[in-house]
């Protein structure tokens, strides 16, 4: 039964069909190379202050990646730098995949409690960035850092910079010292 307030919906084929922000393809103009990048082929230069370099690969470089609602970066780490916390993408997942090294990487739930979820992982490994919230990734993997570091850096200080408790600081401490 239909409503009176409700109207049918009439086909508008004079406008194209946008997703956030970008125009679709033309379904007949698709290509088995729409769907393969080399985009983030090539290392970038980490020689700045933050010691990171961020490749994104988005639909101007990716034209498949267009309404599949998932975002993908090349990230190049210095030794011991950071990504540091941020939402640059809050439409979409972040799905890492990590090549080599090993990293901290986390992020902070939007609900009241602000929950943080932190795991290290390492070369092969995935972690996925739920869409808009804040979360970072921390380079751990040259030798000793933060949580290895000779004299250690005090837990307090790891605590308040990370957003960490006491147990996460000494089981990360742990996990870096078996490397």
């Amino acid at each position: 039964m239909k409503h009176k307030w409700t109207k049918e919906p009439k086909e508008d084929t004079t406008q194209k069909l946008h997703v956030n922000g970008f125009p679709c393809k033309d379904p007949a103009q698709v290509q088995a190379s729409d769907f393969a990048s080399d985009s983030l082929k090539k290392p970038e230069n980490t020689s700045n202050a933050l010691g990171v370099a961020v490749t994104p690969a988005n639909v101007l470089t990716f034209g498949g990646l267009n309404t599949q609602g998932v975002f993908t970066a090349r990230i190049d780490f210095a030794p011991h730098d950071l990504n540091p916390p941020h939402v640059l993408h809050p439409r979409a997942p972040e799905i890492l995949f990590l090549a080599k090294g090993t990293l901290l990487v986390g992020f902070v739930t939007s609900t009241s409690d602000n929950k943080l979820f932190a795991q290290t992982i390492k070369a092969g490994e995935l972690f996925i960035f739920p869409r808009g919230l804040v979360h970072f990734q921390l380079n751990v993997g040259y030798g000793a850092a933060l949580f290895a570091s000779t004299p250690p850096i005090d837990d307090a200080v790891l605590e308040r910079a990370l957003q960490l408790n006491a147990a996460d600081v000494q089981r990360l401490r742990s996990l870096i010292s078996k490397t």
